[in-house]
């Protein structure tokens, strides 16, 4: 089995896959204070109480957009499994028979992505990502990443209301039917997340016009399915793209 760790700004991502599907995902907030014994204590038991062997597990793979984490969690898998996981990283890419843009600053879930809609549909692709950072990737049929935008992701952006403004709550993620609010929560859902269905679908607008074809949009992402009204945009929504990403690059670095 394959345990694909995706350590991201909010949380490390944790899957187990049996050959045939994801069976266990389970998440630990990216506290970089942690050390690898913590994280080891953790895995072990999330093994014990799902009844799975870690004998079980012969392969493991990491992306890491938390450089002080990724040692960390590479010594966790090589203290607990004794394994030496693949990292995913600019030495590496060469044997995806991709071309990565900038490969030295693109964050490694964001090749994850790409590597997932390449190898999965090789056709020209946006990759839509909700996650700490709302993320565009665009990925041609060849498989050449043209470029990325990055704007701040849902959650970031009711932090940064709530911790700048004195007197407006943080409020929960929940698509209100109405863009005019009634009460201050209200008015702080439909602000952001009506606002953010109207910067989805002119991203992809634009990107698919300077693009100059059609192409596939994918969602992925923890709040993916929280903005509704986008439904019909995206052909398709999975949040485990990255760790189908990391699966796909599993299998074929060496």
């Amino acid at each position: 089995m394959l345990l694909a760790i995706d350590i991201g700004n909010t949380d490390v991502v944790f899957g187990i896959h049996n050959q045939q599907e994801w069976i266990h995902q389970f998440r630990i907030p990216s506290d970089s204070s942690r050390r690898s014994s913590d994280f080891e204590a953790k895995l072990r038991l999330f093994f014990l109480e799902n009844n799975l062997k870690i004998s079980e597990i012969n392969r493991s793979i990491i992306s890491c957009v938390v450089p002080d984490l990724k040692h960390v969690l590479k010594e966790t898998v090589q203290e607990m499994l004794g394994l030496d996981p693949i990292i995913i990283g600019p030495e590496i890419y060469d044997q995806l028979k991709m071309e990565i843009l900038s490969p030295y600053e693109i964050g490694t879930d964001l090749v994850c992505n790409a590597t997932y809609s390449y190898y999965t549909y090789k056709k020209t692709c946006l990759i839509v990502d909700f996650g700490t950072a709302l993320t565009f990737t665009v990925v041609t049929a060849e498989g050449k990443i043209l470029g990325v935008s990055i704007a701040p992701g849902l959650k970031t952006a009711v932090k940064s209301l709530f911790s700048n403004t004195a007197q407006l709550p943080e409020v929960p993620l929940v698509m209100p039917e109405s863009a005019i609010g009634k009460n201050t929560v209200h008015a702080i859902q439909a602000g952001i997340l009506w606002g953010y269905v109207g910067m989805v679908r002119e991203m992809i607008m634009q990107i698919k016009k300077e693009v100059g074809q059609d192409c596939l949009v994918l969602a992925t992402g923890g709040l993916s399915s929280i903005l509704t009204p986008l439904r019909d945009e995206f052909d398709e929504v999975d949040k485990l793209l990255t760790l189908n990403g990391l699966k796909i690059i599993s299998e074929i670095v060496k």
